[in-house]
């Protein structure tokens, strides 16, 4: 039993270490991170949005910009799109894929950002976000694992991160982009919460 953890530990670092060894990777979190910390500045919104534990993740970046991270400051305008009542009534009525395009259609405005989380970069729902968000004059992440996938040609950035062939391991790298690019946003607008 304790080789299967010893191993599925060592791929998790094996991921880690591809993602801090991607000079490509590493320069598209910290444009990422300027972007968002700028679009907030200038008084634009970041709205979330992913499949799964995907969704468990946007709703994480989301609550910990709108509530609290580390040190106290000023909640930031963050949204995951994750209304039950909203998803279930437009996939009732519209279909599953456009969950999240219609949320943004009601609230998204030129001048907010889009972080699409989708570890294949196919869900449907996502990428009809990506294309309402675009269609809004609204900038466009992606966080996603393979580089090359349907969403990475709609986008204004992505970050790909390089994990093992499972989406577990992607998750595992994406929750730590996210910690880093909420840290990035943070040194940007309270530097003070740093020491800076």
């Amino acid at each position: 039993m304790n080789q299967h953890i010893i191993s599925s530990l060592q791929e998790a670092a094996e991921g880690l270490n591809a993602l801090m060894q991607s000079e490509k990777t590493l320069q598209s979190i910290a444009d990422v991170g300027a972007l968002m910390a700028s679009t907030l500045r200038q008084g634009g919104r970041i709205f979330s949005c992913g499949n799964g534990g995907s969704l468990c993740d946007a709703m994480h970046f989301a609550e910990e910009l709108s509530g609290k991270y580390r040190n106290n400051r000023k909640a930031l305008a963050a949204v995951a799109i994750a209304d039950s009542g909203h998803l279930s009534c437009t996939a009732n009525d519209f279909g599953y894929e456009f969950v999240f395009s219609r949320y943004l259609e009601a609230h998204g405005r030129p001048g907010d950002i889009l972080l699409a989380i989708s570890t294949s970069g196919k869900s449907p729902n996502v990428l009809e976000a990506a294309k309402q968000a675009r269609t809004l004059g609204m900038k466009v992440v992606a966080l996603t694992g393979l580089s090359q996938n349907p969403l990475a040609s709609m986008v204004d950035l992505q970050i790909a991160t390089p994990a093992g062939k499972f989406a577990d391991r992607v998750q595992e790298l994406h929750i730590k982009v996210i910690h880093i690019l909420i840290e990035l946003i943070e040194r940007d607008l309270f530097p003070e919460n740093y020491g800076v």
